[in-house]
């Protein structure tokens, strides 16, 4: 392989700056947990930039030589070098294989710089500073998960790894029902359900403790609805919190509006080009209501929220893959026998259950042509409404007197905004 002087020395110059990140992040670590003034850094700022430039140099020269050998040399030196070091180290203290593990991942990302893999190696090189910059809260997590959560990341990776593959990509029967493509029904029950999965990951780490306020956006990851219910219920309980339970409510509202941008963006830009603007416009509305609850009340002293549980399980999992089915069905029987009418009175109905199963519908039938991108744009926005609406009637029939006046103003301006963007302007 020719390389140029210059592009040569870029590579080994990525290799360098990966090494760095690595070792600052290994250097800082170390010198924040020292007690003893004879504790030694095993390695730092400097011996991860110059273990990537070795995985790089034991690349070039197998290059040169034409053999493997060139690098496994690199790779025989460092592993004795870390043969060496855990052993002195493990002889004084119980150590784990953190480090050791960093180390050798570094050269091997080296290596991936001079062979040009540059975007790979810098992604596995901020990955790797990450985890181990998280080390507190993936113990945390570690202690806080239970086996209903071992049981449900077992599922979600089986219905994403195993099941989705194993489906055919083209649909079956007449109109309407030549929509329903198994892979890509199922693919909506993988997104949906790693949304939620990521949301209760993200509580799980930072945990729900940390206020209202967070917990309402975290919560709206997960379930928006969960939220509504959940703080409805306990404003019962504690009526001087009604603004702060308020807040998190809103807040979860918000981020559904948030998840609404993010699923058509993962599907339709065409459409997503159509609905930003409704669905931001009340998502700006929300997020301004939140500021004014937050600045209204000091929300320093606030009881604290109840723990959530696993969003994903199997069974709910399936009824929205079968919602989804229902709805993507209706809603090409709707367009073709009603027209655009029909898409929006199956819209409203479907959004009364669930909104994020019309608007991944809306997204494939707007993509393939069955639903013009307008009308995909306004059902999606009625969508949206018609799930505030109903989460607002929870916290009419269930929550305290004292939390309904802090409510039903952000209902009122999200819901006005999202109609009067998509039908008006």
């Amino acid at each position: 392989m020719d390389v140029s002087t210059s592009d040569l020395l870029y590579r080994f110059g990525v290799a360098l700056v990966i090494g760095l990140l690595i070792g600052l992040q290994r250097e800082y670590a170390f010198w924040r947990r020292k007690h003893r003034p004879d504790d030694e850094l095993f390695a730092g700022a400097r011996t991860f930039p110059l273990i990537a430039l070795l995985g790089s140099a034991g690349a070039f020269a197998a290059e040169a030589l034409g053999s493997s050998m060139g690098f496994i040399g690199a790779l025989l030196v460092l592993g004795g070098l870390l043969v060496v070091a855990h052993y002195r180290r493990s002889a004084e203290a119980d150590t784990g294989l953190t480090t050791e593990v960093a180390a050798v991942l570094t050269l091997f990302m080296g290596a991936l710089c001079f062979w040009d893999r540059l975007e790979l190696a810098a992604a596995l090189g901020v990955t790797v500073a990450v985890l181990l910059a998280l080390k507190v809260q993936t113990h945390a997590l570690a202690r806080t998960i239970d086996r209903e959560d071992v049981y449900a990341t077992l599922k979600f990776a089986v219905i994403t790894a195993v099941v989705l593959p194993l489906l055919p990509e083209e649909g079956y029967g007449p109109p309407p029902f030549n929509v329903l493509v198994p892979y890509n029904v199922w693919l909506m029950v993988v997104l949906i359900s790693g949304i939620s999965f990521f949301g209760y990951v993200l509580i799980k780490v930072v945990g729900p403790r940390r206020g209202v306020g967070l917990t309402g956006i975290l919560g709206g990851i997960a379930s928006s609805t969960a939220v509504t219910l959940s703080f409805a219920q306990r404003s019962h309980d504690a009526k001087p919190l009604a603004r702060p339970f308020a807040l998190a409510i809103v807040l979860a509202w918000t981020i559904m509006f948030v998840r609404v941008l993010v699923e058509v963006a993962v599907l339709n830009r065409a459409l997503l080009m159509a609905v930003w603007k409704p669905i931001g416009a009340a998502l700006l509305v929300g997020a301004g209501y939140c500021l004014y609850l937050y600045w209204s009340e000091d929300l320093e002293k606030q009881d604290e929220p109840d723990a959530f549980k696993n969003p994903f399980e199997l069974g709910p999992a399936l009824t929205f893959g079968a919602l989804y089915a229902v709805i993507l069905v209706g809603a090409s029987a709707a367009e073709s026998y009603f027209g655009t009418a029909g898409v929006y009175v199956s819209s409203f109905a479907s959004g009364l259950a669930d909104v994020d199963a019309i608007t991944l519908s809306m997204a494939e039938l707007s993509r393939n042509g069955s639903v013009g991108v307008p009308v995909a744009a306004r059902a999606v926005v009625l969508a949206a409404v018609a799930n505030t609406l109903v989460k607002g009637g929870i916290v009419l029939a269930t929550g305290a007197h004292a939390l309904r006046p802090h409510i039903l103003p952000g209902m009122l301006l999200m819901m006005g905004t999202a109609l009067t963007v998509v039908f008006l302007l």
